[in-house]
């Protein structure tokens, strides 16, 4: 009977929670917002869906795989990297600081006791929290408002990018100190502090150094080996999984873990990105990203009116004209443009910062009240923060855009134009020999949306495949023709230095869905592109979505 509760559970969340979703939609209203609604109707007011331990290994694989996506389509490391030096990283970091220092002064007791019952170490993963900036809202008005490759849009997208990453690192040091303390039964010292941060640097150099060296090259040669759909993303699915339980052996949050993986592997090359996303994001989008953030609704209760009015009015509003006025001062006291602008953009709220919550509450360093308070808080700041960033643009002229030559690099994952064949080629591809039967290639290389094939021989391009042109050769003949007898003749081809807009427009003319790529010096064949993958990186451009 308890996995049919389970089953049952999981069922009606999802589908009333994507019900909701469409029905919010319709009146502008984000859909987390929706998913934490569901959570509300069937926990608290209903009763109809109450925790237990089977939906809450649901729920945590939720967890992981919504930070795993954070890290993957939001965080850029290189761009914090390439951006650590001068007035902008000076700006974010005071930013963090007078924030977060603001924030201790009410979620401590050391200046106010409000009776929120924390240690230091709580106190402090709590104010990163509050201290936190949302790159993924920023974007998405700097997209919208046409601003995103100007002097402000660059350095509001680049001060939100080194704050987040700052705030980030907080939270999970916080967690990870608070999870060493309680699992040894000491004290917090400072080796307690040194080894937490040895491990933390530790684990992100391996993740890293695996992410970006060995799991590319590995999928690389399985594919070329095993013909297996999905490959990509059963393994990357399952190894996300694997760091997650070496993050917890190593000292951290596993939620930590799985966003440095998905960091990491935001440099995969594109053509392995496209065979993972597409699923990772239907399984996300449809399953576990709302049981997540519905179960933040099941967890909500009315718990914080229990707590004294000052204090709940002190900690909804203290921390945030604390973050205002620390971006405010931060960008003044560096002389960076348009202050209140670049303030606006650090004040963005997302997603992040309620799932952040839901591990404190997991973790046992806040409660239901408090939890419950921040949530609604935060549910408001989501609402109101993208319509004060665009105010603050409007107020700001427009200004000439930036070359592409000049744009930091994360600002290419949001802005990326001009694109070139060589930008999105995967030179790792296999490709159907003309030696195989065309039994053969029906049998293990079509795809739904493919309909056109590149064949080649020993490495060297022989030509293309029309599935029209096998409606002529009868079935019985497949299991001895080859593919060689039914190739197309005068193939074109596209060069890797060319824009994908001209090879694009060559696959309209020939009526083709792919073609094979050269290299324009040599005329080798190094690869190929399709139809289908040009349009679906134009539209994931569109929406600000990394490629």
């Amino acid at each position: 009977m308890e996995i049919h509760t389970a089953l049952f559970s999981v069922g009606i969340l999802i589908v009333v929670a994507k019900l909701l979703e469409g029905i919010f939609k319709r009146f502008g209203l984000n859909s987390i917002i929706a998913y934490a609604f569901t959570g509300v109707i069937l926990g608290p007011v209903t009763g109809l869906v109450e925790s237990s331990i089977d939906v809450e290994l649901v729920l945590t694989m939720g967890i992981f795989i919504f930070f795993f996506l954070i890290g993957l389509e939001e965080l850029d490391i290189s761009g914090f990297l390439s951006a650590m030096r001068g007035r902008l990283f000076l700006a974010s970091t005071l930013s963090v600081a007078i924030s977060m220092a603001v924030s201790l002064v009410v979620t401590t007791d050391y200046f106010f006791d409000l009776q929120l019952g924390l240690n230091f170490t709580q106190a402090l993963g709590l104010s990163g929290v509050l201290a936190l900036s949302s790159l993924g809202v920023v974007a998405k008005v700097l997209i919208d408002q046409g601003r995103l490759k100007e002097p402000l849009g660059i350095q509001m997208f680049t001060a939100v990018v080194i704050a987040e990453l700052i705030a980030l690192f907080i939270v999970g040091f916080a967690v990870s100190e608070e999870f060493y303390a309680e699992g040894h039964g000491q004290e917090i010292t400072v080796l307690s502090v040194v080894i937490v941060l040895a491990e933390i640097i530790g684990f992100a150099i391996a993740t890293w150094f695996i992410s970006t060296k060995l799991i590319p090259r590995g999928i690389v040669l399985l594919h070329r080996f095993l013909r297996v759909p999905q490959l990509s993303f059963g393994l990357l699915l399952g190894g996300l999984f694997l760091v997650v339980v070496g993050a917890e052996e190593a000292g951290l949050h596993g939620s930590i873990g799985a966003l440095l993986f998905g960091a990491a592997l935001s440099m995969l090359p594109y053509q392995v990105r496209r065979d993972i996303m597409p699923g990772l994001r239907s399984t996300a989008e449809g399953f576990f990203v709302p049981l997540f953030f519905a179960s933040v609704g099941l967890h909500l209760s009315l718990d914080f009116l229990k707590l004294p009015p000052e204090t709940i009015v002190v900690l909804a509003l203290v921390p945030m004209a604390g973050k205002f006025a620390a971006s405010f001062l931060s960008a003044y006291v560096t002389r960076l443009e348009a202050p209140f602008a670049i303030a606006a953009g650090l004040m963005a709220k997302g997603v992040a910062e309620v799932a952040l919550l839901l591990l404190l509450l997991h973790s046992g360093a806040i409660d239901k009240g408090i939890f419950s308070l921040l949530v609604v808080v935060m549910l408001v700041y989501i609402l109101l923060t993208p319509m004060g960033i665009s105010l603050a643009l409007r107020r700001v002229e427009h200004a000439e855009a930036v070359a592409n030559e000049d744009l930091p690099p994360a600002i290419d994952r949001f802005a990326l134009e001009e694109i070139r064949v060589q930008d999105i080629l995967d030179r790792s591809r296999t490709y159907p020999e003309s030696s195989i039967t065309v039994k053969t290639f029906t049998e293990n290389w079509l795809m739904p949306e493919q309909h056109d094939y590149v064949v080649v021989e020993q490495r060297k391009l022989v030509g293309i495949v029309s599935l029209s042109m096998l409606r002529y050769l009868p079935r019985n003949e497949w299991e001895r023709t080859t593919l060689g007898s039914v190739l197309r003749q005068n193939t074109p081809n596209a060069y890797s230095d060319e824009f994908v807009e001209d090879a694009l427009q060559r696959m309209t003319e020939n009526s083709l869905t792919v073609l094979p790529v050269a290299d324009r010096e040599t005329n080798e064949f190094i690869g190929s592109i399709s139809s289908y993958e040009v349009l679906e990186m134009i539209v994931l451009t569109a929406q600000g979505h990394d490629i």
